[in-house]
């Protein structure tokens, strides 16, 4: 499965792309209704930003803000990581535990196409993945 690329596994039908001016309240409506964790914030077509449940968690609730009145364009992770449709989706897996993010925007020609996720990987072979990044780790640094 870590084998197969990006563009394999991604989800192209669940993504979701949003305009910076859409409320947190109406993109939380939306993301529930796709029963998806991400959406992509898009402006004139190239991807500028990302709004995670845990966005709206911690820089929405946490914070007191008005998800009616607040935009995506305050509270979301601007110029996140992403991957190209040709990459591995072990290594999207990869760096997607090293910086602690679970979604991953897909974009081929500075457009976003998908959305990849940890929720991807959630079968059998997980624990053979992460079993062997913890080999490989033991053995780049000497252990």
């Amino acid at each position: 499965m870590f084998d197969l690329l990006v563009t394999e596994v991604m989800d192209r039908k669940d993504a979701l792309s949003l305009s910076p001016e859409t409320s947190v309240s109406e993109a939380a409506a939306l993301m529930a209704k796709k029963k998806i964790g991400a959406a992509m914030v898009v402006d004139r077509e190239r991807l500028v930003g990302i709004f995670t449940e845990r966005d709206a968690l911690f820089r929405v609730i946490a914070r007191g803000l008005d998800a009616r009145t607040t935009r995506l364009a305050e509270v979301m992770t601007a110029e996140p990581r992403t991957v190209g449709p040709g990459m591995s989706y072990g290594y999207a897996l990869v760096m997607m535990q090293e910086n602690g993010f679970r979604h991953t925007p897909v974009v081929e020609n500075g457009k976003p196409i998908g959305i990849v996720t940890s929720r991807n990987a959630m079968d059998p072979e997980l624990e053979e993945f992460v079993s062997e990044a913890n080999r490989r780790e033991h053995i780049r640094i000497g252990h």
